[in-house]
């Protein structure tokens, strides 16, 4: 199988093991890395990598592409674009953060799946691209939405309107990158299992209302509504009385998402 996962306490990590093809997807992988997602969705974080240190995502696997009937032409069959656009949505909604740890190249596609993680632990020999216009592909507005959010306007346009790569020093100063490590993949689920210690209730509520701001630009009486509800409920939570509990006695408080 093209995706190993396994679930390690209250984290899962999923591998793409692709190398022959430098992890390169296609619509069969990603339609398993998302039912992983959908089939764990009470997990307090999730790490996706890959097998291997040279290539975090290649993109999408052209060769395949071309095989499928009419893929690559106007109106023809293609199935990697729906079935892409459906994980990268599957990630953005799952419910808690969603880590990306980067050896290697992310390209095309790959890029665009580490965009649309929550967070993006990358490794010193990381590169970043998207090559679009080399290959006559255009992405779809909602992942040049995506990639503004993360990296601004100006920064957008020079990977775009470019195709230029981004070594591991220009992608953390445009804030694609939160943290460095020389073993991404182990940084990575250092890191998740942080987050997972952390209050769910919190951590849930936070990146839905980040969601909500980013998706409108702005908040509706709808939005704001149900932004509340889960205020009230983490207020009235056992978590919030056992975090200061925790705090007072100086301690490490044990969360149970309720």
């Amino acid at each position: 199988m093209p995706i190993l996962w396994k679930t390690q306490g209250s984290i899962g990590v999923a591998l793409i093991d692709r190398p022959e093809r430098r992890n390169a997807l296609d619509a069969a992988l990603c339609d398993e890395l998302r039912d992983c997602l959908i089939k764990n969705p009470d997990l307090g974080a999730v790490v996706i990598g890959s097998t291997g240190d040279r290539s975090f995502c290649a993109g999408a696997d052209l060769g395949q592409r071309s095989q499928d009937v009419g893929g690559l032409e106007p109106g023809g069959g293609d199935t990697f674009r729906p079935a892409f656009e459906a994980l990268l949505d599957e990630i953005v909604t799952y419910p808690t953060p969603v880590i990306a740890a980067i050896n290697g190249t992310a390209l095309g596609a790959g890029m665009q799946l580490a965009v649309a993680c929550d967070l993006r632990v990358v490794s010193d020999n990381a590169v970043f691209g998207i090559p679009a216009a080399r290959l006559g592909v255009v992405i779809s507005a909602a992942n040049t939405q995506r990639l503004m959010r993360v990296v601004g306007s100006a920064a957008t346009r020079d990977i775009l309107l470019t195709a230029r790569t981004l070594n591991i020093d220009e992608a953390e100063r445009c804030g694609l990158v939160q943290r460095r490590a020389s073993n991404a993949l182990e940084a990575a689920t250092a890191l998740a299992i942080e987050v997972s210690a952390l209050a769910p209730l919190s951590v849930r509520s936070n990146k839905y209302a980040i969601g909500i701001i980013e998706s409108t630009n702005q908040l509706d009486p709808q939005a704001i509504a149900a932004l509340k509800e889960r205020e009230t409920e983490a207020f009235s939570s056992e978590d919030l009385r056992e975090g200061l509990a925790a705090f007072s006695e100086k301690r490490v408080p044990k969360f149970r998402g309720f």
